[in-house]
């Protein structure tokens, strides 16, 4: 039997595909940017055309990088950044532009629901387990009916990016549990939730929401012009596949009860694997459906490396375009004693707002305390800082224990900022081995579909244990402590919280 898998991972901004065998180990991987179009204030789209393409160049890339025959490879898994909508006619053609989960354009429709009803977003967590955000599909769709209705009247389907890509490469339309349950849906039974639908008023829209299957079961073949395009064989099996963040959790080992995985990428995430769907603390967080009944119970703060990244453009566009321009703003920030010269540096810098350690909409990211003796290194500092600070409030909010926590995500891959966690945490941290944990979990999925693992619990266990550890030193962990009492209270005083 053929035992490598494609996985392909669309982001917000960068398309990937990768190829892992069912250790885990990775033969390659490709990416295309895919920029992000921002029309209005707070509408976040893509090219339907664009992402297709790179689609497709990634995976014929990676296979041609791979060296492998492509008849060796055994399937194919997609994840992709959840929720938004991308709406297609019956021949699968894209009527508008894809809206992503970051979009905010519903939020004057959800401020009306609050005006009518102030418990309505409990309500609608006490049914998903997760604070609605604004790109979510079904207040999306409500938009849409009511600002481009003759968009929906043209449509066959609203999918989220992951089932559109899907749909391109199979001629299938339907999505998967994980996706489903946080549109928001019904996280306890893990599907959509028809009292959600008809809270928004969509009942006369819900046949454009496609059918829901499991992860793990394939769902058509490559159709043949595609296949010819991608040059692998036509009718290779293609996996539902699941959303970014369970598969990240999949791909990084982490789907067992009771393991802490974190997301240092575009977004900040710490969660926790369970084996029942978990509510608590009340209105707050995210609460998403990962295979084989299990959940994965999440506090997130919405901007994690996209701190960083904007830190650089602004402050050193002198190196943003250098090959090695992390590793000089890292060596600036290492120059700099902890605590950045009592600067702080808040990172909520999403357009949508913070949903954790509060809920806040308006909360935005700022410097605190700056003054004319810090430099730019300072404030790189601060910035790193800023974002491990965040870190420690997910974990305080989420009260998921001790143990290590397994941490993810470009940001992971920085030895200073992994070691700086950890101390600022004062425990363990574990980056595992690999680096595209979103492609490998969609792969190791993929592989389970075909039956190359009893289940998706066994896939992940395959790729778990190992990896680079940092431990907290005793000596540093106190001095972040001291800087985070400052910056929790500069915090407290944005957000408007008593301390």
């Amino acid at each position: 039997m053929a035992s490598y898998f494609i996985g392909l991972d669309a982001g917000s901004s960068v398309c990937k595909a990768a190829i892992f065998d069912l250790s885990g180990w990775q033969y390659g991987v490709a990416s295309r940017r895919t920029p992000l179009s921002r029309p209005h204030v707070g509408w976040s789209e893509l090219d339907p055309d664009m992402v297709w393409a790179a689609a497709q160049d990634v995976i014929v890339e990676v296979v041609a990088e791979s060296g492998l025959d492509p008849h060796e490879i055994a399937g194919l898994g997609i994840t992709a950044a959840m929720v938004g909508a991308w709406v297609v006619d019956r021949t699968g053609t894209a009527l508008r532009p894809g809206i992503i989960w970051e979009d905010c354009r519903s939020q004057s429709i959800i401020d009306e629901m609050v005006a009518k009803d102030p418990q309505i977003l409990s309500r609608i967590f006490l049914s998903s387990g997760s604070v609605m955000q604004q790109g979510c599909t079904l207040p999306v769709l409500a938009w849409l009916v009511r600002n481009e209705v003759d968009v929906l009247a043209r449509a066959a389907h609203a999918l989220s990016y992951k089932d559109f890509l899907r749909m391109k490469l199979t001629g299938k339309v339907a999505t998967d549990r994980s996706e489903a349950s946080v549109i928001p849906g019904d996280a306890a039974s893990r599907d959509r939730s028809d009292a959600m639908i008809s809270l928004f008023g969509l009942e006369a829209w819900r046949h454009l929401l496609p059918e829901v299957r499991d992860s793990e079961t394939v769902h058509g073949g490559l159709l043949p012009e595609v296949a010819e395009r991608l040059r692998l064989p036509a009718g290779l099996p293609v996996a539902i596949g699941a959303g970014d963040v369970p598969a990240t959790v999949v791909g990084a080992g982490g789907l067992s009860p009771g393991t802490i995985t974190a997301v240092l990428g575009t977004t900040c995430m710490v969660g926790l694997c369970t084996d029942r769907p978990v509510f608590m603390p009340r209105d707050l967080g995210l609460l998403f459906s990962l295979p084989d009944d299990c959940w994965y119970r999440a506090m997130v703060n919405v901007a994690g490396t996209l701190n960083l990244d904007w830190a650089l453009m602004a402050l050193a566009p002198d190196l943003a375009n250098l090959p090695d321009r992390y590793e000089r703003v890292t060596a600036m920030a290492e120059a700099v004693a902890i605590g950045a010269g009592d600067l702080t540096y808040l990172p909520y810098l999403s357009e949508s707002g913070i949903i954790a350690p509060v809920v806040d909409i308006h909360a935005r990211a700022q410097f605190s305390g700056l003054s004319p003796r810090h430099d730019r290194a300072a404030m790189f500092r601060a910035v790193f800082e800023g974002v491990a600070f965040a870190f420690r409030d997910l974990v305080e909010a989420l009260d998921a224990g001790g143990g290590p926590i397994l941490l993810t995500g470009g940001g992971g891959q920085s030895h200073f900022w992994s070691q700086m966690i950890a101390d600022v945490l004062g425990r363990e941290i574990v980056v595992p081995n690999g680096t595209q944990f979103g492609a490998r979990g969609v792969a190791l999925i993929a592989a389970t579909a075909v039956g190359a693992f009893a289940d998706v619990r066994s896939a992940s266990a395959a790729v778990a244990g190992g990896g680079r550890r940092h431990f907290p030193s005793e000596e540093h962990t106190a001095a972040y402590h001291a800087a985070f009492q400052v910056y929790r209270a500069r915090r407290d005083r944005l957000l408007g919280v008593s301390g």
